[in-house]
């Protein structure tokens, strides 16, 4: 069985304002993605990683590939107009997989994942078919718009995270069913489940958040001066 981590990084970053996409903001002299992308490279269980990028930044890759000795970063796919498609991309570069195998997806953005929640994922692929990794809400849920509609029972609810995942044939069939009724999807899970597959609920953590705002970055760079899981 082989293990494939498809990494999307075409996003641009408009929340942060920075002269290049989040993912190649230096923090402590090295790229975000590079922090995610050595994760993957180190870990035990992932046999390949295939980053989707935008074309601009492709001999931008492939220089850090170099540099950070990431000899698991196979292929480095052109990215699409929207996440889904640039994930899309990467699982159609994926020609020696069998059904059983694994693909699971990974922001580029989220670099303090660990190697026990990239055990956990795999296992809930191997066990279940496909999973999604998520934290339980912790705050009240609002919903309104300027003023309060209802709140929300938040026992019942989670925050989805990545990795997202399943194994090589139900997520090609999934993506292939989205792309023929022309569905997109907010994330992977949302793609499983509408196929019709039970989406396991896999553990994840607070800190395995996405570097997505000014003050995400700064908590980023807070947890590396504390070492925090790196």
């Amino acid at each position: 069985m082989k293990v494939y981590a498809i990494i999307p990084a075409g996003g641009t970053g408009t929340r942060i304002n920075a002269p290049v996409p989040k993912q190649f903001i230096r923090v402590n002299g090295k790229e975000i993605i590079a922090y995610t992308l050595e994760k993957f490279q180190k870990s035990s269980i992932i046999n390949k990683i295939i980053v989707a990028a935008h074309k601009d930044y492709i001999g931008r890759l492939e220089d850090l590939r170099d540099k950070y000795s990431l000899d698991k970063l196979k292929d480095i796919v052109a990215g699409g107009t929207e996440r889904q498609f640039s994930v899309y991309n990467a699982l159609n570069s994926i020609d020696d997989a069998s059904d059983d195998d694994i693909v699971i997806v990974h922001d580029a953005v989220r670099p303090l994942v660990t190697e026990a929640i990239l055990n956990s994922s795999v296992n809930a692929a191997i066990e279940f078919g496909c999973f999604v990794t998520a934290i339980k809400a912790k705050d009240t849920l609002i919903e309104g718009n300027e003023f309060v509609y209802s709140y929300a029972d938040r026992s019942k609810y989670f925050y989805a995270q990545t990795p997202q995942g399943a194994r090589y044939g139900i997520f090609k069939e999934a993506f292939k069913k989205a792309a023929a009724d022309n569905f997109l999807g907010t994330d992977e899970s949302t793609l499983f489940h509408r196929n019709g597959n039970k989406v396991k609920i896999v553990e994840g953590s607070s800190l395995n958040f996405k570097i997505t705002t000014g003050d995400d970055l700064k908590l980023f760079e807070l947890l590396l001066k504390a070492g925090e899981h790196l």
